[in-house]
């Protein structure tokens, strides 16, 4: 059914600067544009999807690395490039005012449109980001191994081997439930189109060689340039990005912000627990209730 949902509207391609973005749009109502994070593209929002459909025009971004997007070698895949691409992509869709939803990586170039263009994101939805002066467990060597010649080749090897993607080493912090990892339906869809493309993999190279910490760490300043109301939802048991260093963010904004913290979820609750985000989400986007507990 979910599956259905997301495969059954036209992909629009736009060209814009280096890239070409390709975006999915769904429902009607107040526009939501929701980006994805590392190494997983749109269909990583198909469980929240028919939901946030009834209420939304949900924007659903690939962005230039992953799914449906195209790039070339000289493509600029830095945090600030893409911000900018999406900004002038909200130009084109005539976005003038809009809330985001968005996880990881896609959740800190969110908060850098957000800071550059502080009058259109009215709501900002962050799951699972990066964090100021944190770094990931071997996110930062996996980005010095995708500068060594051959790197394509290693790794579109390394994914390959079942017992290697499941490690600590690669994505084993994408579920809190270990088994998730096993089931083809949540790992196929991202990297069987790496495995098996060099092109494929060239994007998800220069993604993961774009990832500015400088920009994660200026955050601890910039959140204060935020004017969207802002929600944090978190995947508890996440060592990627640990709760108790996410909790810290909140008095880092001037805006309204909340943080919600979802049990037994780790990187990607908006496939793991989806149901409970929704929960958290949707009256914030819906502007029901703004529950003052955790509220700065």
């Amino acid at each position: 059914m979910q599956d259905s949902f997301y495969d059954q509207v036209e992909i629009k391609k736009y060209s814009i600067d280096d890239a070409v973005i390709a975006v999915r749009k769904y429902g009607q109502g107040l526009p939501l544009v929701l980006i994805h994070g590392f190494i997983v593209h749109g269909y990583t929002w198909r469980k929240l999807l028919p939901e946030l459909a009834k209420h939304f025009t949900c924007y659903v971004v690939d962005l230039p690395g992953f799914g449906s997007s195209e790039w070339t070698r000289k493509t600029d895949f830095t945090f600030t490039a893409q911000a900018d691409r999406l900004a002038k992509l909200f130009l084109i869709l005539q976005l003038d005012k809009y809330s985001i939803v968005a996880q990881d990586t896609g959740a800190s170039i969110a908060r850098m449109v957000a800071i550059s263009h502080p009058n259109t994101v009215e709501r900002l939805v962050l799951i699972n980001t990066e964090i100021p002066n944190h770094r990931p467990p071997f996110i930062p060597m996996h980005q010095f191994l995708a500068k060594l010649p051959g790197a394509n080749f290693i790794f579109r090897s390394l994914l390959k081997v079942g017992f290697i993607v499941r490690s600590p080493l690669l994505l084993n912090q994408m579920y809190f439930d270990k088994s998730q990892l096993k089931r083809s339906e949540n790992l196929d869809c991202y990297l069987n189109s790496l495995k098996n493309s060099k092109h494929k993999m060239l994007g998800m190279l220069g993604y993961l060689k774009g990832i500015e910490w400088s920009v994660v760490d200026e955050f601890k300043d910039s959140h204060s340039k935020i004017q969207a109301t802002t929600l944090f939802v978190w995947g508890e048991n996440d060592k990627t990005f640990p709760i108790e260093l996410a909790q810290e963010m909140v008095a880092q904004f001037s805006a309204r912000c909340q943080f919600k913290s979802i049990p037994r979820a780790a990187l990607m609750p908006q496939e793991e627990k989806p149901l409970q985000v929704l929960e958290h989400i949707l009256p914030f986007l819906l502007n029901e209730s703004f529950n003052t507990e955790g509220v700065k």
